[in-house]
């Protein structure tokens, strides 16, 4: 598969992560991606995907948005897929959603029910017709950049947010609402808002996710001090919060990650998506 990644230009730059442009044939027809303190918009320009989430299966033609989600959800490519998207960092979507964050939480819908048909059927036009990757990137941030707009409580839901990033999840929620000079309950409302989730629940995404970037899958494991050295009660609170946000044990998601890595060695999706056929 072809990806190319770029960073955005300011003001972007404190609401997102990368653009990239994804092409090619797919490692797996289906992956499951475990929820990560990001948000996601797509925009499709090949042919329909799925989105599995819990019971629940939609198909996408125009593309998606996905706020911060708060469970593992499933991918299902076509034969070969094109896209160009965005990572947004966990309130980096808030500006360009005419609706509250948390209405959307674990609701993946289409660009065309947030920007309108006529809008993505116009920005899909531009992007199929772009010379190449980095003009397509190009155009798409031209589009948020003129999307953007002011947001009541971003600088305070951004500066909580960085505490707990820099923190890597291990952080006493009580002393965020007392660093910000606000209670709790406008925090975790304001969090809601633009993020889709509790500062809590960022926190133990984060927490999460730190700690499965620290696995390497291709040599030996101890379960007991990556838990400890991540900031978890014990090994039993270890294994409830993989299952919670994988679905795997452990042992079972060590096994996913070294099945990837055995049978697409250096892919560049390989790291954070799983196998789910």
């Amino acid at each position: 598969m072809e990806y190319v990644s770029q960073a955005p230009q300011p003001p972007l730059d404190g609401l997102i992560d990368d653009l990239y442009y994804l092409a090619g044939t797919p490692p797996y027809a289906r992956l499951t991606l475990p929820p990560a303190p990001s948000a996601l918009l797509i925009v499709n320009l090949g042919a329909p995907f799925r989105i599995r989430t819990g019971r629940e299966t939609a198909e996408y033609a125009d593309g998606c948005v996905i706020t911060m989600p708060t469970r593992a959800y499933e991918f299902g490519y076509p034969p070969r897929t094109r896209s160009v998207g965005v990572h947004f960092k966990p309130w980096g979507l808030a500006p360009f959603l005419p609706m509250p964050a948390a209405e959307l939480c674990d609701r993946p819908v289409t660009i065309e029910q947030v920007w309108g048909r006529p809008a993505i059927a116009e920005l899909r036009d531009r992007l199929a017709t772009a010379t190449g990757p980095h003009e397509m990137l190009a155009l798409l941030e031209a589009e948020l950049r003129r999307r953007l707009t002011e947001t009541a409580g971003l600088g305070l839901v951004r500066e909580m947010s960085g505490i707990i990033a820099a923190t890597r999840g291990v952080v006493a929620i009580g002393g965020l609402s007392d660093a910000a000079g606000v209670s709790s309950t406008h925090l975790a409302q304001r969090f809601k808002a633009l993020v889709g989730v509790t500062p809590k629940r960022l926190a133990r995404t984060h927490r999460f996710t730190a700690t499965v970037f620290a696995i390497d899958p291709a040599g030996p494991v101890d379960w007991g001090d990556l838990a400890g050295r991540a900031g978890y009660f014990d090994q039993a609170h270890f294994g409830h919060e993989f299952r919670e946000f994988t679905g795997f044990t452990p042992t079972q998601y060590l096994e996913v990650r070294r099945r990837f890595l055995r049978e697409h060695p250096g892919h560049t999706l390989d790291g954070w998506p799983l196998p789910a056929d």
